[in-house]
C-alpha cells in the first residue's frame, strides 16, 4: 500500500513539469512566428526591385515618375467621352494661368483650331471649361476616333467634363445643371424594309 501512494504522489509531481515545458515551447513558437515575417520583409527589400516584381507579379508597381527618356512625366486626369459612334479619350493637365483667351486644348496632334474650324464647333470645346470660367488653367490632351465633327466635337465636351470632375469633384454640380456630363444616347433611327427611310412610307395613290 505505501508503495502504492509513493507512486501516485510522484506522477503527481510530474504533471506541473511537464505543463511548463509545454508553455516554453509554445512561447518559443510564437516569438518565432512574429519576427518571420519581418524577417522575410526585411529579406524582400534587401534584394533587387527586377528579383521584386518577379516575386509580387502583376501587384508590383513601381512609384517612379521618369518616363523611357529620362524625363519627368507630367500628373493629368483621364476620362472617356462618347456622342454616337465618336469615342475621345481626354487627358487633363494643371498649368500656369496665362492671359490668351483660348484653351490649350490638342486633338490628335494638331490644335483644335485647326482640328475644328468652325466656331460652333470651337464653342462646343470650350463649354465645359468656360461654365467654370478655367479655360487658361488646364492644358488638354485627347484623341477622337469615329463619328463625324459634330459627334467628336460633343465627345471631347463629354470627356472633359468627366476629368474636370476627377480634380475637383465640386465642378459636378455647374457642369451637370448645363448637361455636360449626359452621355447623349440619341442616334439616328436606322431605316426599315418598305419604307423610304426611318419612318417615311412612299406616296399612296388612289388610283
Amino acid at each position: 500500500m505505501e508503495k502504492e501512494k509513493n507512486t501516485t504522489k510522484n506522477t503527481k509531481a510530474k504533471k506541473p513539469a511537464v505543463k511548463k515545458v509545454a508553455k516554453a515551447k509554445e512561447v518559443e513558437i510564437e516569438a518565432v512566428a512574429k519576427t518571420a515575417p519581418v524577417l522575410a520583409v526585411k529579406e524582400i527589400l534587401s534584394e533587387p526591385t527586377e528579383k521584386v516584381a518577379e516575386m509580387a507579379g502583376d501587384t508590383f508597381f513601381d512609384e517612379s515618375t521618369d518616363d523611357a527618356k529620362g524625363k519627368k512625366s507630367k500628373r493629368y486626369f483621364e476620362a472617356t467621352g462618347r456622342r454616337k459612334s465618336a469615342v475621345a479619350r481626354v487627358r487633363l493637365f494643371t498649368i500656369k494661368p496665362f492671359e490668351e483667351d483660348e484653351g490649350k486644348v490638342t486633338v490628335n496632334g494638331k490644335f483644335y483650331k485647326q482640328y475644328f474650324p468652325t466656331m460652333e464647333l470651337q464653342q462646343i470645346i470650350e463649354a465645359a471649361l468656360r461654365k467654370l470660367k478655367s479655360l487658361n488653367r488646364f492644358e488638354v490632351v485627347a484623341k477622337i476616333n469615329g463619328g463625324g465633327t459634330k459627334s467628336q466635337a460633343e465627345a471631347l465636351r463629354h470627356g472633359l467634363a468627366r476629368t474636370l470632375i476627377l480634380f475637383n469633384i465640386d465642378f459636378r454640380k455647374k457642369l451637370k445643371k448645363a448637361g455636360y456630363l449626359k452621355r447623349d444616347p440619341r442616334v439616328k433611327e436606322r431605316k426599315k424594309y418598305g419604307l423610304k427611310s426611318a419612318r417615311r412610307a412612299p406616296q399612296w395613290a388612289k388610283r
